[in-house]
C-alpha cells in the first residue's frame, strides 16, 4: 500500500495496518490560510473544540462578574475534564456561586476521561452524576449566563433558549460567517454543537492568541478582546481544569507554559492558539497562529501524535519542550509480553495555500 500524502500509518512488523485520514489548517491571526493538510475547509463538529467560544458568550453577559467566577472558573467553562475530586468541587462551589442546584444541570453523569479515576470510583461503588460530566463547567456557565440576561433556567440547553440564542451569534462572530453558515447538533452533554469549515475553528483560536498578545482592556483592546484574552490566560493558567493528569491537554499547555492553549474536541477534532513569537514569525506571520486538525475516523490516539507532529514540523516550541509530550507523539505498540510490535509514521506532507504550488518555506516542515 502507498500511504495518501493526508494519512498517519500504522504498522505491525512492517505491514500496514491502519491508515488514519488527517485534515489540518494553520492560519494567520486574520484567518489566511498559511498551511493546510487533507481538507482545509471540511465541514466538522467542533464539539468540546468549541468550549471556549461558547464560553465567550457566557462572559459577553457579565454573569462572570455578577457572581464572583475566577479565572479557574473560567478554565472549567473551556474544560473537557477528568472528573477528578478538585473538578467535581469546583463545580459544586460554580453552582453555590449562582444558587443553583445539581438538579439544575440537564447533563448527565457517565464514567470519567480518566482510567486511575474510573479505577476509584469502582473499588467505591460510586455512580457519577452530573456535577461529574467532563463538561459540567460549562453546563454552569450556561447556566450563571441565562440568570445575568434575565432568562429562565429552565431548558437552558435547549436550542431556542435565549442563552442558545447569545451562543449561536457568538460562535458565528469568531468564524466571520454569517449566523445561517453554522450547523449546529446535539453534543454529547446535551447542549448544542457547532459545525463549520476547519480552517475556522484554526481562526477562533488564532483570535484568542492574538487578544492574549493585545494586554489587558486598558492597552488597546475592545471587551470583546479583553473577555478572549481572559479566557486564554485562564485556560492557558489553569491547565489542569482543563482537563488533568496524564491527558494531552493538560500536558500540552504545561509543557508550552503560556505560549499557547489547545483544546481537544470528541470524536478527533483539535484546536491551538499560538502566541505571536519568532517561531510564527518565521512561518510568514507577524502575530498568532491557529492550527486546527481532525482525523477522520476518530481515534483520539492518532489526534495526539498528529498535533505533536505538526507543532514539531511548524518548529513550535523548542525541541525540549515537545520531548515532553514525546508518549503522545510516539505511542507504544507492544503486546501483552512488552515486545515491540509496531509503530506510527507520519507520511503526509504540509502543503502552502498558494494556488501556484507550494510555498518555498515548506520546505523545512515536509518530512
Amino acid at each position: 500500500m502507498t500511504p495518501s500524502e493526508d494519512f498517519v500509518v500504522t504498522e505491525r512488523g512492517g505491514i500496514v495496518e491502519n491508515s488514519h485520514r488527517v485534515h489540518a489548517a494553520v492560519v494567520d491571526a486574520k484567518g489566511g490560510l498559511l498551511y493546510a493538510l487533507g481538507n482545509p475547509e471540511r465541514m466538522t463538529l467542533a464539539r468540546s473544540a468549541a468550549k471556549p467560544a461558547q464560553a465567550l458568550a457566557i462572559l459577553e453577559t457579565e454573569g462572570v462578574e455578577r457572581f464572583g467566577f475566577d479565572d479557574a472558573d473560567i478554565a472549567l467553562m473551556c474544560a473537557s475534564h477528568s472528573s477528578e475530586e478538585r473538578h467535581i468541587a469546583r463545580t459544586r462551589t460554580m453552582l453555590s456561586k449562582i444558587k443553583a442546584e445539581e438538579a439544575d444541570l440537564r447533563c448527565g453523569g457517565h464514567p470519567s476521561l480518566s482510567e486511575s479515576v474510573n479505577r476509584a470510583w469502582i473499588r467505591q461503588d460510586f455512580v457519577p452524576t452530573a456535577v461529574c460530566s467532563n463538561c459540567s463547567g460549562k453546563h454552569v456557565g450556561m447556566l450563571a449566563g441565562a440568570r445575568a440576561i434575565g432568562a429562565d433556567m429552565e431548558g437552558y440547553h435547549l436550542a431556542d433558549h435565549p442563552m442558545q440564542g447569545r451562543v449561536k451569534r457568538t460562535v458565528a462572530e469568531l468564524c466571520d460567517l454569517d449566523v445561517r453558515d453554522v450547523e449546529w447538533g446535539i453534543d454529547g452533554c446535551n447542549l448544542p454543537t457547532p459545525a463549520f469549515p476547519l480552517d475556522r475553528l484554526a481562526r477562533i483560536y488564532a483570535k484568542l492568541a492574538a487578544a492574549a498578545d493585545g494586554g489587558g482592556a486598558g492597552e488597546g483592546l475592545s471587551a470583546r478582546g479583553a473577555a478572549l484574552a481572559r479566557i486564554f490566560h485562564a485556560m492557558a493558567h489553569h491547565p489542569d481544569m482543563v482537563a488533568g493528569e496524564g491527558r494531552y491537554c493538560t500536558a500540552l499547555m504545561r509543557a508550552f507554559d503560556g505560549a499557547l492553549i489547545g483544546k481537544l474536541g470528541a470524536d478527533a477534532s483539535y484546536a491551538i492558539g499560538v502566541r505571536a513569537s519568532d517561531e510564527t514569525r518565521r512561518l510568514g506571520t507577524d502575530g498568532a497562529l491557529g492550527i486546527s486538525v481532525k482525523i477522520e475516523d476518530g481515534n483520539l490516539e492518532i489526534l495526539y501524535a498528529v498535533v505533536t507532529e505538526l507543532l514539531e514540523r511548524l518548529g513550535i516550541g523548542t525541541p525540549e519542550i515537545r520531548s515532553r509530550l514525546a508518549p503522545f507523539h510516539h505511542p507504544q505498540r507492544a503486546n501483552t509480553m512488552g515486545v515491540t510490535t509496531g509503530g506510527v509514521s507520519f507520511p503526509f506532507k504540509l502543503h502552502g495555500s498558494k494556488a501556484d504550488g507550494d510555498d518555498p518555506r515548506l520546505a523545512a516542515l515536509a518530512r
